[in-house]
């Protein structure tokens, strides 16, 4: 069965990361830069023109980058010129050397021709050369004195937009990271219910890193490329048009060749930056349920589950940098065959006198110095489309639904009576599956409501729908006579303490854990709470006391104390309404007992809603619904509902009178497993402080 499960389990995961096409297609966007929903964002060019929306709120920055980026432009392509200039004075310094002073240079070209000598004669009539007279080095050092302060101008201005460029980048990704922690915070729980964990991690790490280097990297030298490409050209048609026109041949091919290969990468990128989500979720599940997997001994099954996963990357990651890394190496050879071309063309122009050599070798300089910037463009188009494909997923994010917003009509008081009602409630985690329906009951100010009923008879989810987890199908769930939707959920939320079955502690103090609940506490406050729910006698005797600090996944205390941290941070926060959901689920038998007093004393004086599979821990309940597929069968107080001998009774049968039974008369409801006979005693609970070891 486990192997049929586990073959199972890979044929689907093929499945899923085999279509990138259908990934593709998930979502799109109406405005490109805003958080409109998206429309096809999973295409390269939308997607790129989105990204570099997020820049538009510092236009003046790059209004102010593009100005000094110009400037370095226009000293970089005019210097080759001024170059050229003094290879001509070199040039015709050693023509003129050669030849008597005193002759006229055009009876030199007229003897040339005379002799038959016409490309000779040809040659020298664009050199501007005196006979007689050598290289002037006055000139020439000019000449290279202006082109060193170009190139070294040139280079500051570079430098100062390259600083300015990433400052505006480092601001945008800050905004970034600020937009996806807002984002996060207006989601609404069933988003992170139907995503695994570490694929959210993912896009809000690496995808987010992976978008700041793509800027930060790719976008200066991109914009530097296309205005140095778009300045040599103009430099080349001033110098010969003719050759000019052959070194834009390249162009047309460069760009076929780029567009090609780029639009394949870019599906590949897609692919791999799915499949690092994908391959996070399954280390994250790895290391938060490694001792259950160390118990059930599926070492091997984990492991080939993740060569599959790590397979499937490293063929995305593969073909993404192999076809990215293509593009360059086809455009060099494109470039090649037009310099090959430029050299020729230039050599037969020079000859025939046509150009001068300082033209041709400014020229042939350009040639080389237009394939660099697309050799530039080629090599930051990798990081420019695995960017672009982490902003898909990014604003695949940015662009989920949010929760419904807060109507807020109405406030609450600072304490609250605590009367909840619930009046014809209906609700549903998908339309296809019916869960509570037209469900009413209320509770009254200072009573205590538990809940009890089989697995996924709708206890937990009551409990979240008052809490606005949530929201309703139709019916209301009112506080204190107002309709929780009229209420702010913070405002809500601020008059709830809850303490769930899976306790969560943070990388802190004990003292800081338990002042969670309430930040303005007091340290005597929280070692008040801390003593009436029993941390305190654990505390005292760890060497640090309250300032021991606690790993983000609490492995330095036990479960049941963990449990009781969280007890305590509840009891600090004074709530009016108070939820406990399995509260005593992890501690021992004899801790239970102490537990049990300090929610007594929690819950004293405000409503509160316990759910509870041990129904030893609720018999003191004012009212007990037991609950069945959604729906309240019974509810009274605890010896009432044994009398009835209903779901209740059958339920109290299963745990403490030893044979199974039914839970209910419902042949399709699983059978609860008897404990062993345990019989329900009524000790009563110990005093603070009480020795249990006497």
């Amino acid at each position: 069965m486990a192997k049929k499960q586990k073959n199972t389990d890979l044929a689907q995961l093929d499945s899923e990361l085999a279509d990138v096409n259908e990934f593709e297609a998930a979502a799109g966007a109406d405005d490109w830069s805003g958080g409109a929903p998206v429309r096809k964002a999973q295409h390269f060019w939308p997607s790129a023109k989105r990204l570099i929306g997020l820049m538009s709120p510092y236009k003046l920055g790059m209004v102010l980058v593009f100005a000094l980026i110009t400037v370095y432009v226009v000293l970089s392509v005019i210097a080759p010129r001024i170059l050229g200039k003094a290879m001509d004075v070199i040039f015709a310094g050693l023509i003129g050397k050669n030849i008597p002073e005193g002759t006229p240079a055009e009876l030199v070209i007229a003897q040339l021709r005379d002799s038959g000598q016409d490309t000779q004669a040809d040659m020298l009539s664009k050199v501007d050369f005196v006979p007689g007279q050598g290289i002037d080095f006055t000139q020439l050092s000019q000449y290279i004195l202006i082109v060193l302060s170009m190139y070294f101008i040139a280079s500051l201005f570079s430098w100062a937009s390259g600083w300015l460029l990433n400052k505006l980048v480092m601001r945008v990704v800050y905004n970034l990271r600020k937009d996806v922690e807002d984002k996060i915070n207006k989601l609404p729980l069933n988003y992170f219910d139907t995503r695994q964990r570490g694929d959210l991690l993912s896009r809000v790490t690496n995808d987010v890193d992976n978008i700041q280097n793509a800027l930060q990297q790719a976008l200066s030298q991109l914009v530097s490329s296309i205005m140095t490409v778009l300045g040599i050209v103009i430099m080349m048609f001033v110098v010969s048009w003719q050759m000019a026109l052959i070194a834009l041949v390249a162009l047309p091919l460069s760009a076929v060749a780029a567009g090609v290969i780029g639009t394949r990468a870019q599906k590949l990128f897609t692919a791999q930056w799915k499949n690092t989500g994908a391959l996070n979720g399954q280390i994250e599940e790895s290391f938060s349920g490694h001792e259950l997997m160390k118990v059930f001994g599926r070492e091997e099954d984990m492991v080939e589950r993740f060569t599959a996963r790590n397979e499937e990357l490293y063929k995305a990651s593969f073909g993404a940098q192999f076809v990215s890394g293509m593009i360059m190496p086809v455009m060099n050879f494109v470039s090649y065959l037009a310099y090959v071309g430029i050299a020729v063309v230039g050599g037969l122009r020079v000859a025939s006198g046509t150009m001068s050599l300082g033209d041709a070798t400014a020229f042939i300089q350009y040639s080389r110095e237009f394939t660099q910037p697309l050799g530039q463009i080629a090599g930051v188009a990798n990081m420019l489309q695995s960017g672009v494909a982490s902003a898909e997923r990014t604003f695949e994010l940015l662009d989920a639904e949010e929760q419904e917003p807060d109507r807020a009509q109405d406030t609450l008081p600072a304490r609250t009576d605590g009367h909840v009602s619930f009046q014809d409630v209906s609700f549903s985690y998908s339309e296809d599956k019916p869960l509570i329906e037209n469900l009413s009951f209320d509770a009254d100010p200072g009573h205590t409501v538990a809940i009890v009923g089989p697995t996924g008879a709708g206890k937990t989810t009551l409990v979240n729908l008052v809490m606005r987890f949530y929201e309703l199908n139709s019916g209301k769930i009112m506080l204190d006579n107002r309709d929780i939707t009229e209420l702010s959920r913070a405002d809500l939320r601020s008059k709830v303490g809850m303490v769930l079955q899976d306790a969560w502690l943070f990388g802190g103090s004990i003292m800081e854990n338990i002042r969670y609940g309430r930040l303005d506490a007091t340290d005597e406050e929280v070692i008040e709470a801390a003593k009436a729910t029993f941390v305190d006698r654990f505390v005292r005797a760890l060497p640090d006391g309250y300032d021991t600090i606690i790993d983000e996944e609490g492995t330095n205390v036990s479960a049941g104390e963990k449990q009781l941290i969280t007890i305590a941070r509840a009891f600090v926060a004074n709530p009016s309404l108070l939820i406990l959901d399995e509260a005593t689920s992890s501690v021992d038998t004899r801790t239970e007992l102490l537990v049990q007093q300090a929610m007594a004393a929690l819950r004293s004086d405000r409503t509160s809603f316990v759910i509870a599979h041990r129904l030893s821990t609720i018999r003191d309940a004012d009212t007990i619904l037991v609950m069945e597929a959604g729906r309240i069968v019974e509810q009274g107080n605890h010896e009432y509902l044994l009398g009835t001998k209903g779901a209740y009774y059958r339920l109290y049968q299963s745990q403490f009178a030893g044979p199974a039974e039914d839970v209910d008369a419902n042949p399709d409801t699983a059978a609860v497993p008897a404990t062993g006979g345990m019989p329900l005693t009524d000790a009563p609970v110990p005093e603070p402080g009480t020795n249990l070891d006497s």
